[in-house]
This record gives structure tokens, sequence and C-alpha cells, in this order.
């Protein structure tokens, strides 16, 4: 992504965010407690071990707040980190600091959660060439934060939006009469439009799988097939087509990762990267 449209999403997103919590009328419970000139330092640590992401937006979050706050970080992103380990050190006015505690701590707990998730499937493929992909299963207006921290766990983003691959999914397969009908009109449109971008067809059987790779696109994503499946058209793939890259999908699992990654497929997309996280549990400490 392109790094003045990151710095406008990401800003109005703070913002957003922001106007969410205080509105109009702002922190009330640490407005009626503290005055305005109290002085606090807070230590941010993580309660479990896991791989931190979201760090670079404790002190941008923090400043929206207050620019007076002085943050100091401790970790960066994709660090593993274990049980009370300090993220970070922010000082400065309480009110500022308690105003803004929520959203930086959801912030972080939630991209952490999924580097956390995508590096222990990550470990799972071991010394294996197989590659852990994202999808686009992910919280509105967040995407660009959560595939960051897709790769900080050590995964591989997948097309970011609808405009930068072709992906024939099973609908649109349906729809244009086969997997090769589909790929065919997608070549069509590419030559067309003068557009390099990649074609991937998805299929759920071997005849389907020979049908599309007969057409020649970039990737085949074969979705809910059975090892043994995935194994022979890795096998014909290497023998017909080596060029074309072939991505696992559908139910994938930490217990599923080791034998998928065993049949030679280039890559296993997990759509639990970032639609059902579990976040890792991070809080805030006045010290």
């Amino acid at each position: 992504m392109d790094k003045n449209k990151r710095a406008a999403l990401l800003e109005n997103l703070i913002m957003r965010a922001k106007e969410e919590d205080l509105s109009e009328g702002g922190d009330i419970t640490s407005q009626a407690i503290f005055s305005s000139n109290h002085t606090s330092r807070a230590v941010i640590k993580a309660k479990e071990a896991g791989v931190v992401s979201g760090i670079h937006l404790i002190t941008p979050v923090f400043h929206a707040f207050s620019s007076s706050l002085s943050v100091e970080l401790c970790v960066s992103d994709g660090s593993r980190v274990a049980p009370q380990t300090p993220l970070a050190y922010v000082t400065g006015e309480t009110i500022a600091i308690l105003s803004a505690e929520r959203l930086v701590l959801n912030l972080l707990q939630r991209f952490s959660g999924i580097a956390t998730v995508t590096r222990r499937m990550v470990d799972c493929l071991g010394d294996c060439r197989t590659r852990i992909l994202d999808t686009r299963k992910t919280t509105p207006t967040l995407r660009f934060l959560e595939k960051e921290a897709v790769l900080h766990g050590g995964g591989v983003n997948h097309r970011f939006g609808l405009y930068d691959m072709i992906m024939a999914k099973d609908t649109h397969v349906r729809a244009a009469g086969g997997p090769d009908k589909a790929v065919a009109a997608a070549r069509a449109w590419l030559s067309q439009a003068e557009s390099s971008v990649k074609i991937e067809v998805e299929v759920e059987c071997l005849d389907d799988f020979q049908r599309a790779l007969s057409a020649g696109p970039d990737i085949i994503m074969l979705d809910n097939m059975s090892c043994e499946d995935m194994a022979q058209a890795v096998h014909i793939r290497d023998k017909t087509a080596p060029s074309v890259l072939l991505e696992a999908s559908g139910n994938v699992t930490e217990e599923r990762i080791g034998p998928i990654s065993q049949t030679g497929v280039d890559y296993i997309s997990v759509g639990a990267l970032t639609h059902s996280v579990q976040a890792l549990d991070i809080h805030l400490q006045l010290l």
C-alpha cells in the first residue's frame, strides 16, 4: 500500500476511534477525579506469551489524545514476548493516558493475537517451503493493519482487495460454466485492459483442477480437497505446468498444517488468522 494512503487511513482510523470514545464530553470519569496537571507514568505489559503487533501504533494513538505525552517503546513489531514483558512506557497527563488506554490496548491485543496465531501456524510448517497466506476475511477498515500483523507473525499477504488480483471463486466458476472458461474470460479481459495482474481460480476436485490447469492460470486454489487429492494435483502440476502455484484452502487448523504442507502445495490460506482470532492479553498499569 502507498505510504501516503496508509498514513491517511491510520490517521482517520485513530480520529474516528477517539471520537467514538470521547464524543463531545470527553473522559468524564478521569476529568472528575484528576486535575488537568496531574501526571502519571504507566507501563504496557504482555500478560501472556505471544508475538506482538501494533507497537508502531502506540505513539500516534497516545499523541492523538495529547501530543505532550512521552512514549518509550521497549519492543518492536514481530517480537516474541514472555508474560510480564514491558512493551512500552508512557509519561504525562493522567487524564490523557487513561483516556487513550482502551484504544491502545484494543489495537495491540487484536493485532498481537493475529501475529501470534500466524506464528504458531508458520512454526507448524517446519522446514518445508510452503507459506501461510491470509485472506480478505478481515475487520472492515482494519484490513491494512490486520494484514501487517500477519506479516509480523511470519505469514504472507494474499491480495489486498478486489482490485489487485483476478480471483475466480466457486460462484464465478459456476456462472462462467467451469474453471477453464472463467480463466479464459479473465485472460481476454486482461489483454484488452493491458493489465498484468495475476489470475487465480478455485477448484474443488481433480477433474476441475485439470480443466483449470489447461487454461493456464497463475494460481489454482484447491478448496476443501483431501490431502491425497492435493498431492495428486501437485504431481500433475509438476509434470505439466510447473510454473502454476497451488494454494490449499478450507477448514485449515493447526493440526492440519503439517499434513497439508507435506502434499507439496505452495501456499496454505487461513481465514481464521483474522476472522476469529483470540486477542493476546495485554494490559496497562500506572506505576
